[in-house]
């Protein structure tokens, strides 16, 4: 992953209290480095941070799932106060040892990988270069997308519905980034929900509700939504 310039601005963060960026699970001295990275990035440690950010979301998948806003707003802080990129940098070359080591830590935990993918989707989501993804997430957003959808993982619910629950996120983001890996992945669901036997129910269902979100222009009619997510919620 290389160094990106000129990110961009997220609709999606909200100038509030720290609590936004749900830190209070950590210690009191961690809570008060990543207070100061928010507000006064020069003054402390970034490649520290951004390891306590990518540890945290590795082992809490509620923190994975919002770890891009404090990560966009770390980011957005370092550029206004000294143009820096100190941050970004860190956490790509982080993200890039732990995407390297991903057969390792799906055979390790099923959990810390799944917390992996959503962490790196949720960073994709966030930080953008010139309105646009980040060119150097791209694939590797696509690679673990991939390996979601083999058959070993469409037998695991909790890999399934990541999978599912990251393509509603950014499904549509990836597709202009590059509509022809998308199209290789959509073959692989397909025929995961036609061919393949030992699925779960759920995992059949959020299969076909995820082909037909595509399908739709990554929207789901009324009654398709409501006809999901009744089954679901049962």
């Amino acid at each position: 992953m290389s160094q990106i310039d000129g990110t961009e601005t997220h609709p999606a963060v909200m100038e509030n209290s720290t609590d936004e960026y749900r830190i209070q699970s950590f210690d009191p001295d961690t809570q008060m480095l990543l207070k100061t990275a928010l507000k006064d990035p020069s003054s402390v440690d970034l490649e520290k941070v951004s390891n306590i950010i990518m540890d945290q979301s590795l082992k809490d998948h509620v923190f994975s799932k919002e770890a891009g806003r404090i990560c966009y707003t770390i980011v957005q802080a370092e550029a206004k106060q000294s143009d820096g990129n100190v941050f970004r940098r860190n956490l790509l070359n982080r993200l890039q040892r732990e995407f390297k080591d991903r057969e390792d830590m799906r055979a390790r935990s099923i959990h810390e990988w799944v917390c992996y993918v959503t962490f790196i989707c949720n960073v994709f989501d966030y930080l953008k270069v010139n309105n646009m993804p980040m060119v150097a997430l791209v694939h590797p957003v696509y690679d673990c997308m991939l390996r979601l959808a083999q058959p070993d993982a469409l037998k695991n619910e909790e890999e399934v519905d990541c999978l599912v629950l990251q393509l509603h996120r950014i499904g549509e983001q990836l597709e202009k980034a590059n509509s022809q890996r998308m199209d290789e992945l959509f073959f692989l669901l397909r025929d995961g929900f036609l061919l393949q036997e030992g699925l779960t129910s759920m995992a059949r269902l959020l299969l076909l509700e995820i082909l037909e979100f595509r399908a739709g222009g990554w929207m789901l009619s009324s009654t398709a939504n409501k006809y999901y997510y009744s089954e679901i919620s049962e």
